[in-house]
């Protein structure tokens, strides 16, 4: 009896394209981010404007997701009810609000470069947690333990040296860390999403419940755009492209294959951040970002080597 084809979304070449994709436009944000606040003249101890920025991005993001999930004939009811909309607000509170806030604060408070590399460690916590939730799908097995190994030792190799290159630092590194654990824990619910509602609708709904609730309190504690310019608006528009296209694409991956499959790609984001931080920003590029980016693409490839 001849087997189903495989969906676009559950096909090798396509998911890897797609992961890919994902993962690259990501690598842009921590560059674009740090553009945007001096632009918009967002400084360190301006917290609330930081959670404006991130809100409005996010609840625009979601607004257009849901726009176009609207003009392709999406199902947009939620068939576990009350159920489900208790799942997107936590969701949204775990992927967007909570997630971002972290991520705001702590790259004001760090280098760009060091910030994408460091934040790597939510990759290698969602495939060893994803092996712990979805035993039938994510097997734990000595390939998977080597290649997070790895990506582990990559994050620590951040601070090997002296404070001229850069020392551990709650308001950024440990924001960063928060930010990563959320992101991991967020990846296991997106596996989740579909049992409730379709999964781009729920990503739409994520990202603007999640904005609103970043906004709100950011506009509470003071938040404003202190200046704006053109540029600043189109570097806003930048990072909701961002948002709209990696999520869409992120989230519907995740939902269709097995989480340590999709994740792994996400270790490139490090390298690409680091990468186009330095280059956009003119952050110097320390010897030690180019051996944690090494190591956590060796994860990646030991990862993606492992047999299911």
């Amino acid at each position: 009896m001849a087997t189903a084809e495989k969906s676009i979304w559950q096909r090798p070449l396509w998911v890897a394209i797609f992961a890919f994709t994902a993962a690259f436009v990501w690598g842009w944000a921590y560059p674009l981010i740090k553009l945007g606040f001096e632009e918009f003249g967002i400084t360190k101890d301006q917290t609330g404007s930081k959670m404006l920025f991130a809100g409005v991005r996010f609840a625009i993001s979601g607004l257009i997701i849901l726009a176009m999930a609207k003009g392709t004939n999406r199902n947009f009811s939620i068939s576990t009810g009350a159920k489900g909309w208790i799942f997107i607000l936590i969701f949204a509170l775990l992927n967007t609000s909570i997630h971002y806030a972290c991520f705001y604060i702590g790259l004001s408070h760090s280098a760009g470069s060091r910030a994408a590399i460091l934040n790597s460690l939510s990759v290698f916590s969602l495939v060893l947690l994803a092996c712990a939730v979805y035993p039938a799908t994510d097997k734990l097995n000595l390939s998977k333990v080597a290649g997070c190994a790895l990506g582990f030792v990559g994050i620590l190799a951040l601070n090997i040296g002296g404070a001229d290159s850069g020392e551990f630092t709650w308001l950024g590194d440990g924001m960063i860390i928060g930010n990563a654990l959320c992101s991991a824990a967020a990846g296991l619910m997106t596996r989740k999403m579909k049992r409730h509602m379709d999964v781009f609708v729920g990503t739409g709904y994520s990202l603007l419940f999640g904005g609103i609730l970043l906004a709100i309190p950011g506009i509470a504690i003071g938040g404003t755009f202190p200046i704006l310019t053109v540029w600043g608006l189109g570097i806003l528009m930048m990072l909701i492209v961002i948002s709209t296209l990696g999520f869409g694409l992120y989230n519907k991956l995740l939902s269709c294959n097995p989480v340590g499959k999709v994740a792994i790609f996400n270790s490139l984001i490090p390298v690409i951040g680091a990468i186009s931080s330095c280059a956009c920003l003119g952050e110097p590029f320390y010897w030690k970002y180019a051996l944690a980016a090494v190591l956590a693409a060796g994860g990646i490839f030991v990862i993606n080597r492992a047999k299911k």
